[in-house]
């Protein structure tokens, strides 16, 4: 009996070794935890697309991307977005777009976001939740399957060398940034009270989206919730003429308030899945109120009114997708949005630096942190 007692200590003591070193959580200086993530798995719209859109029907053509990257890179955007900014502070590598076909890396994650995609169709893309969801089930399954079906000893290295390892689908972190266009397409063909009324709907997409996903095995989530669509300058000129529809920081009131019933409605939601399914993280992330914060504070920060967008004369070169092209200005950096509808890289900077160390976060957690209290994981 002795000797079984201890034979299961050590199984035990393997097993509690064996997890520890799976997960590989380290406890920091400040005394929080820091998660190390072995993927990032994203999906959204072109605040968070490096490169889906563009691969998959209008190419994203320059002067985006010319402040990081030097030409084009899948971003709507003069540089890096916030995603970009997540990958590093994760220390992983930039998100492949998961429909980009060419120089493609997926070894530690995918990026199933596209521009103009919405949580519920019709939208501004095919793409929407869905899509990405039934994109991501289906490299999951794809991957797992390449990777069981060799034995150890013929596992080509070129074969799975850019391709996630089954088992860290659990280990790691699944983003979420979408809402915004169901938004748009709905202040741009209904009315306010219309776009009020499909809130229930468009929120509702995702928690099936988000039980589908921890079928799958996911179970840290980082959720954004949507910014001041009432603040971009392609919202305010329209209403430009009209200033008693603006409010003192020169955005559209009642497209901010319809945005921030969203935002109520998605936190809402968020609690109740925390208690749907107690194994499963989740981290709430305030944009909103960080980009609000930047918006109302322009001038102070450095930056031009929030209203002027670096991109102003590039309709001299055309328009796809909602975005002009052309001559940027020449100081992106002091500009906080890129072309009318999407940031800019030194925007996207300010905001990743206020929202990644957790200070819009419900739990104020950092992202390193979005792991908390993992030792109920199944």
């Amino acid at each position: 009996m002795m000797g079984f007692s201890w034979k299961l200590f050590y199984v035990f003591g393997i097993l509690f070794w064996g997890f520890s070193q799976r997960w590989r959580t380290v406890e920091s200086n400040g005394g929080s935890f820091s998660c190390e993530f072995r993927a990032i798995y994203n999906f959204g719209d072109s605040n968070s697309d490096t490169g889906g859109i563009s691969a998959a029907m209008s190419e994203i053509l320059t002067p985006n991307g010319e402040t990081f990257f030097g030409h084009p890179a899948g971003r709507a955007c003069d540089g890096r977005l916030i995603i970009d900014f997540i990958a590093e502070n994760l220390k992983l590598p930039y998100l492949s777009a998961y429909l980009d076909s060419v120089g493609t890396n997926f070894r530690h994650g995918a990026n199933f976001a596209t521009g103009g995609s919405s949580s519920r169709p019709p939208g501004y893309s095919p793409f929407n939740l869905w899509v990405q969801i039934s994109q991501f089930i289906q490299f999951k399954a794809r991957t797992t399957s390449l990777y069981n079906q060799l034995p150890l000893n013929r596992r080509n290295p070129l074969t799975i060398s850019n391709l996630p390892r089954p088992a860290e689908f659990s280990q790691a972190l699944y983003t979420i940034d979408i809402g915004q266009n169901d938004l748009a397409h709905g202040f741009q063909y209904t009315t306010v009270k219309q776009v009020l009324a499909s809130i229930p709907d468009i929120i509702g997409q995702l928690p099936q989206a988000i039980h589908t996903l921890c079928n799958e095995g996911a179970r840290f989530f980082w959720v954004h919730n949507t910014g001041p669509i009432g603040c971009l300058p392609v919202s305010v000129l329209y209403e430009i003429s009209k200033p008693w529809n603006l409010d003192k920081n020169g955005c559209v009131r009642l497209q901010n308030e319809v945005a921030v019933e969203f935002n109520r409605q998605l936190k809402d939601m968020i609690s109740v899945l925390r208690a749907q399914l107690p194994f499963a993280r989740f981290t709430y992330v305030d944009v909103y109120s960080a980009k609000y914060t930047l918006v109302s504070g322009a001038k102070n920060l450095g930056f031009v009114e929030a209203v002027n967008f670096c991109c102003g004369n590039c309709m001299k070169k055309g328009m796809a997708n909602g975005t002009v092209y052309g001559n940027p200005c020449n100081h992106p950096s002091k500009h906080i949005s890129w072309d009318g509808i999407h940031y800019s890289q030194a925007a996207n900077i300010w905001v990743a630096e206020r929202i990644l160390n957790g200070s819009f976060s419900d739990p104020p957690l950092s992202i390193q942190s979005a792991c908390h209290h993992q030792t109920t994981i199944l």
